[in-house]
């Protein structure tokens, strides 16, 4: 997998987390970067261990499933980016409350990661180096994610939604060109 690939991989998997980030810096009546950083480290470190997490299950199935492991990344990623659009056209608002506490992060930490999981399995299917993806993935999100709070802090709930859908183009996209890559050699 490319660097390019993995920096779309990575900026996909972040705007679950980056949506969640905006919410979080419009509920601040002041921006906070100690607060920002805060939920950079909590989103960014989930969105790095559900993918080694996926990828350490994913091998141990890699065997039994390499003759049609294209189409299951294809499926998921499918999956993903269309619940992610779907979301995203959900005209209801939801955003969070500005609680920083460790039993609320680590609850939309895990919620906006869960995709990354299943990534996670592909990985393991293709063969990815996983360390440097997954400190990729976690780097792109910290960073997205402090920049989503000052966005939400500074802009409202106008980009919440924009990213969300980017965020699922991006992986239906992948995963077709994966699909393509596997079974028409592109």
């Amino acid at each position: 997998m490319s660097l390019i690939e993995l920096f779309i991989i990575a900026v996909g998997l972040s705007m679950d987390a980056f949506a969640v980030s905006i919410c979080k810096g419009l509920s601040m009546q002041r921006m906070s970067w100690k607060n920002a950083v805060i939920v950079g480290l909590y989103f960014g470190g989930f969105q790095a261990g559900m993918p080694l997490f996926g990828y350490i299950l994913g091998s141990q199935f890699k065997e039994a499933i390499t003759s049609i492991d294209h189409w299951i990344a294809f499926i998921l990623l499918g999956i993903i980016g269309f619940n992610m659009i779907r979301e995203s056209l959900n005209k209801e608002e939801e955003c969070v409350d500005c609680s920083v506490a460790p039993g609320n992060m680590i609850l939309l930490a895990i919620a906006t990661s869960i995709d990354a999981l299943a990534v996670g399995v592909t990985f393991a299917f293709l063969q990815v180096r996983i360390v440097p993806a997954v400190s990729f993935i976690g780097s792109t999100t910290f960073v997205l994610s402090i920049i989503g709070v000052k966005v939400g802090n500074v802009f409202g709930t106008r980009y919440k939604s924009k990213a969300e859908f980017a965020g699922g183009l991006i992986l239906v996209i992948m995963g077709v060109k994966i699909l393509l890559d596997h079974t028409l050699g592109i």
